[in-house]
C-alpha cells in the first residue's frame, strides 16, 4: 500500500509479506493508520478528519494479488475492472471536504463495490472493526468446510432437491393462484375456436373472394370490353366492312409468303408474322370464351359479399387475414389443451412437492447431525487454543437452532423453516468464564479478548476459510509473557495457509513474523516515505529490544531479543 496525507502519515509505502507481517512502533507513531488504510481500500467509512491538516485530500493505493476466477476477481471484472498481471489495483481518495472516490482496476466504481469485495479478500479483527467470521453466514460456511465430506455430501443432494422444490413450488403456486384467470382464458379460447369452426374458413379464401367480388361488381364493363377487344381482333359479324387485326396480319403474311424464297431475312419476318397470327387467334378465342363464361348473376355477388363479411368478422378478432386466423386457431387448440390439463398438472406437482419435502427433511436432518458433531469437535479445539492465549476459563460453542414453520420440513420431530443451505441457524458463542452464559462472540468478549478469540477460531479453521488475508489489531491487548509467545506462535501457524498482518506492541509476537515493519515519526511529527521500514538483522534486534525494555542499546534486552528471534525460528 501507498499512503499519502492520512493522519500522521505524510507519504509512506507499506510492503506486506505473503506470510506473517508485524507492524510495530512507538505509541502514536501511526501504526493504526495501516489498519485504517486497509479499511478504506475495503470500502470503509471515509472520515474527512483523517485527512492530514494542510492537505486537500488523503489517498490510499493498494495492489492486491488475486487469482483469475476467484470470487473477488469475478466481481471486480463485473464492475469493469481489469487485472494487472494477476493483481487488482485499488485506490481510495478522501477530500478534506468529505468527498470520497474509489477506483478499482483502472475504473471508477462506487465505494460499495469495494465493500462487496472485502468479504472475499480480508478478515479484519480489531477493537473497533470486526468482519468475516462474526457474520453468521460465514460461520455456517466455515463450519461446513471444517466438517468436510460429512456435510458436503448431503449438502450437495440437499441443494439440488431445494432447487427443484423451488421450481415445482413456483409452478404450483402460479397454477393455483391464477386458476380463475386461466379458466377465463380457457372460456375465451373455446368461444373463439367455436366461432372459427362455424365459419370454416380456408387458407387464402379471403383473397380469392376479394378478387371474385371485384370481378362480379364490374361484370357488365368487363363483358363490354372483352367484346370490343374480340371484335378488334377477329372482326364483328354485324359489320362485315370493318377491318380487324386478324385480317390485316393475314394479308401481311400472304404478301411476304410470295417472295420469302428470295431473301432469308424476309423469310424470318414472314415466320414472325405467322406467329403473330397464331397468337391473335388464341387471344381472340380466349376473349370469346371469357365473355361467354362471365358470371353476372347478382345472386352470386350477394353470396360472395356475405361470405366475405363472415370472414371479416374473424379477421377483426383473430388476425389480419384468414391465414393468421387459422394460425391463431392452431395455437389456441394447443393452449386450451394445456389449460384443460391444469388439474392433472396440479395433482402431479403437489405429489412431487410433497416427495421433495420429504427428501429435504431427511437431508436437512443429516446436515444438522453432521454440523452438530463437527461443532462439538470445533468447540473443543478452539477452547484448547484459548487456554494458551491467556483465556483459560473461556469456552466456545456453536448454537445450532431451527425456527418453527408449519410450511417447512421436519427436523428432529419438528416442522421448521429451511433455506438453500439447510434448516440450521448457526451461531458461534463464547462463555468467557465459568458461570457466564454463552453469548454471541461479538457480545461475549471485548477488545483484545475478541481478537484472541477470533485468532483461535481462525487457527482452527486454517485452510478451510477462503479469505486469503487476516488483519489483527490489538490481538495482544492485556497479555504478556508466555501467552504472548503463544499468540505469536499461532499467528505464525495461521500464516502458513494465509497472509497475516498484525499491529502489535509485543516483541514476543513480532519475533514470529516473517517481516517486521517499523512505523516511526520524523521530528516534525509526521511519517514520511522513509518512516515505514522493513527491519532486518541488527535493526530488528534493536526494535525488539526497545519493545522489551524501552532501551534499544540495553545488552540484557538485546540478548532477550536475540533469544526470542532464535526461539521463533526454531519453532517455525
Amino acid at each position: 500500500m501507498r499512503i499519502r496525507s492520512l493522519g500522521v502519515i505524510d507519504d509512506a509505502v507499506v510492503e506486506l509479506s505473503p506470510g506473517f507481517t508485524a507492524v510495530t512502533g512507538e505509541t502514536g507513531a501511526g501504526k493504526t493508520m495501516v489498519v485504517t488504510s486497509l479499511g478504506l481500500l475495503l470500502g470503509g467509512r471515509a472520515d474527512p478528519a483523517l485527512v492530514r491538516i494542510g492537505s486537500p485530500s488523503a489517498v490510499v493505493e493498494g495492489r492486491i494479488s488475486v487469482a483469475p476466477g476467484d470470487a473477488a476477481a469475478v466481481r471486480a471484472e463485473e464492475a469493469g475492472a481489469e487485472l494487472d498481471d494477476g493483481a487488482l489495483i485499488v485506490s481510495r481518495t478522501i477530500s478534506a471536504e468529505g468527498r470520497s472516490r474509489a477506483h478499482l482496476g483502472g475504473r471508477s466504481v462506487p465505494v460499495g463495490v469495494l465493500a462487496e469485495l472485502a468479504d472475499d479478500l480480508v478478515a479484519v479483527h480489531g477493537q473497533t472493526d470486526q468482519q468475516g467470521l462474526l457474520k453468521p453466514a460465514r460461520q455456517r460456511g466455515a463450519l461446513d468446510r471444517y466438517a468436510g465430506e460429512a456435510v458436503a455430501g448431503p449438502l450437495a443432494g440437499y441443494s439440488e432437491a431445494y432447487r427443484r422444490l423451488r421450481a415445482v413450488s413456483a409452478e404450483l403456486e402460479e397454477l393455483t393462484t391464477r386458476a380463475r384467470e386461466r379458466a377465463q382464458e380457457a372460456d375465451l379460447l373455446r368461444f373463439g375456436l367455436a366461432e372459427i369452426e362455424a365459419v370454416e374458413p380456408r387458407a387464402g379464401e379471403d383473397a380469392e373472394l376479394a378478387a371474385e367480388a371485384e370481378r362480379l361488381g364490374h361484370a357488365e364493363a368487363l363483358a363490354s370490353a372483352a367484346a370490343l377487344a374480340h371484335g378488334a381482333l377477329a372482326g364483328n359479324p354485324e359489320d362485315p366492312e370493318a377491318v380487324d387485326a386478324t385480317t390485316l396480319v393475314a394479308g401481311a403474311g400472304r404478301a411476304l409468303e410470295a417472295v420469302r424464297s428470295h431473301d432469308p431475312a424476309l423469310a424470318a419476318l414472314a415466320d414472325r408474322i405467322g406467329e403473330i397470327s397464331i397468337l391473335l387467334a388464341d387471344v381472340a378465342g380466349e376473349l370469346a370464351g371469357y365473355a361467354d363464361n362471365l358470371d353476372a348473376d347478382p345472386r352470386r355477388l350477394a353470396a360472395v359479399e356475405e361470405r366475405r363479411a363472415a370472414l371479416t368478422s374473424l379477421t377483426r378478432k383473430y388476425g389480419e387475414n384468414i391465414d393468421a386466423v387459422l394460425a391463431w386457431a392452431e395455437d389456441g387448440v394447443a393452449r386450451l389443451t394445456e389449460l384443460d390439463g391444469d388439474d392433472d398438472r396440479i395433482g402431479e406437482l403437489t405429489a412431487e412437492r410433497d416427495a421433495l419435502r420429504a427428501e429435504l427433511s431427511g437431508l436437512a436432518q443429516a446436515l444438522t447431525d453432521a454440523r452438530t458433531e463437527a461443532a462439538a469437535r470445533f468447540a473443543d479445539a478452539v477452547t484448547a487454543e484459548l487456554a494458551s492465549l491467556a483465556m483459560p476459563h473461556a469456552r466456545v460453542s456453536f448454537a445450532i437452532r431451527q425456527t418453527e414453520d408449519p410450511e417447512g420440513v421436519e427436523v428432529n420431530g419438528r416442522t421448521v423453516a429451511y433455506g438453500p443451505h439447510g434448516a440450521d441457524e448457526v451461531e458461534l458463542l463464547l462463555a468467557p468464564h465459568p458461570g457466564a452464559p454463552p453469548r454471541p462472540i461479538a457480545k461475549g468478549a471485548s477488545g483484545g479478548e475478541l481478537s484472541r478469540v477470533m485468532l483461535a477460531v481462525e487457527v482452527v479453521f486454517a485452510g478451510t476459510d477462503p479469505v486469503p488475508t487476516y488483519l489483527f489489531d490489538e490481538v495482544d491487548a492485556g497479555v504478556g509473557g508466555k501467552a504472548a509467545v503463544e499468540i505469536g506462535r499461532r499467528l505464525a501457524k495461521l500464516a502458513k495457509s494465509a497472509q497475516v498482518v498484525v499491529v502489535t506492541h509485543l516483541p514476543q509476537v513480532a519475533a514470529f513474523a516473517d517481516r517486521q515493519l517499523l512505523v516511526e515519526k520524523t521530528n516534525d511529527g509526521s511519517v514520511t516515505r522513509s518512516g515505514v521500514t522493513v527491519l532486518e538483522g541488527e535493526d530488528r534486534v534493536r526494535e525488539l529490544s526497545r519493545m522489551l525494555a524501552g532501551q534499544e542499546d540495553s545488552e540484557t534486552a538485546r540478548a532477550h531479543a536475540e533469544e526470542l528471534l532464535a526461539a521463533a525460528r526454531a519453532d517455525g
